[in-house]
């Protein structure tokens, strides 16, 4: 089957008129005549099944409180079995409104006030934001830095044992991770498996990009499956809303093998957040049982705008890029472009003199970073950066 990812989607003004009857964070933020590459939403059309099982549960009329289906349940043990060749049980999964809540929740349920919240940085904003809004201790550890242009930022797992004090209880990980785009290789994990037990931390792992990986072949191995000893302290996270472009929708998973973490996270989450999303359940159900044709063809046209995107960059000064191996999130290294020359945010300057929207890599931990979404249409992408090319390459 055929699925149309060139023909742009008008987002802004999608009826003609004003102002817009569909706010759109991504395309609204910045105003008209900029093109936004910025936070992580697509601008595809979500895979056809779930339109079609949306508009089956609209015309139904009725919208009261749901329940998840065991038919959700079962689709996603059959999902994590077909993809991941983790055979988890339905009674694992606690269904949620979105993932950066769960992160939130996890903290509140998994350790006392004080407690000390870790996290790698460069890492997605809402990480750093956990345990201060959580009254916990924020703790940090930097990745390594690439060696040379083109190498990938790697864990260092030296300075995150070094971060860890008695006070530490929870690690928030990101597997695959956002913003580097890195899918973390088996060296790399067995060191962070061994300083957890070792340390006796819980970890959360956001596997929110792990349906994205974009080198032919490459399958993705949850860290509770990759590691079996740590499936009594991990919650992992997963949802639709990266793979599908269901975001809006605010529906994820979080997968809790162990009885005990499962009831002390259940506890916490009841009445801090609100039943499921009735529309979110439906189109999670259809991605996961009927989008798999939908993700590989997308995956495809993942591929072709990474490398479009790595050949620019190499066209500008001083702009560095680790291509990235999963998701639509390119990490652009500017501190030493000329054209940005005396900038504290690279930012700023593109969004003024180039009129592209990315994400400022301060938020991520890493000013002079930035972060570009490439999940646009192949004329929206151009657009953008040949935008960037008459700033960048000046």
């Amino acid at each position: 089957m055929a699925f149309d990812f060139a023909t742009p989607v008008e987002r802004r003004h999608p009826s003609g008129d004003r102002p817009f009857h569909w706010p759109s964070q991504k395309w609204h933020r910045y105003g008209d005549d900029v093109l936004p590459l910025w936070v992580a939403d697509m601008d595809f059309v979500s895979p056809p099944a779930v339109l079609e099982a949306l508009r089956a549960r609209v015309d139904h009329g009725v919208f009261g409180y749901g329940l998840v289906p065991d038919s959700l349940r079962e689709t996603l043990c059959a999902w994590s079995e077909r993809h991941y060749g983790w055979a988890i049980e339905p009674g694992w999964q606690l269904w949620l409104p979105g993932v950066v809540p769960a992160l939130h929740l996890a903290s509140l349920a998994l350790t006392e006030p004080g407690d000390g919240v870790l996290t790698v940085t460069p890492i997605y904003p809402p990480f750093l934001r956990v345990a201060e809004r959580t009254g916990r201790l924020p703790q940090q550890a930097a990745m390594a830095e690439p060696a040379a242009p083109g190498e990938p930022w790697r864990l260092d797992l030296e300075a995150l044992e070094a971060a860890i004090t008695p006070r530490t209880r929870l690690l928030l990980w990101c597997h695959p991770h956002n913003p580097t785009g890195r899918v973390w290789g088996r060296d790399e994990l067995a060191g962070l498996a061994e300083l957890v037990e070792r340390h006796d931390l819980l970890v959360v792992s956001d596997e929110l990009h792990c349906d994205l990986l974009l080198d032919e072949g490459a399958r993705h191995v949850p860290l509770a499956a990759a590691f079996p000893e740590l499936a009594a302290r991990t919650l992992t996270l997963w949802a639709p809303s990266k793979t599908f472009n269901l975001a809006g929708l605010t529906t994820a998973c979080a997968v809790i093998p162990d009885a005990a973490l499962r009831r002390r996270f259940a506890a916490v989450v009841k009445g801090l957040t609100p039943d499921g999303n009735v529309l979110g359940l439906v189109a999670a159900e259809a991605a996961y049982a009927e989008g798999e044709s939908w993700r590989q063809a997308l995956l495809g046209v993942l591929r072709s705008h990474r490398q479009v995107l790595v050949e620019r960059v190499a066209g500008w000064p001083g702009v560095t890029l680790s291509a990235p191996e999963s998701t639509y999130l390119a990490w652009l290294d500017l501190r030493q472009a000329p054209a940005l020359a005396g900038s504290d945010s690279p930012q700023q300057p593109l969004l003024e003199r180039a009129g592209v929207a990315l994400s400022d890599g301060a938020d991520f931990g890493t000013p002079g970073l930035a972060r570009l979404n490439f999940g646009t249409t192949a004329a929206q992408l151009e657009a953008a950066l040949a935008r960037l090319d008459k700033v960048l390459k000046a």
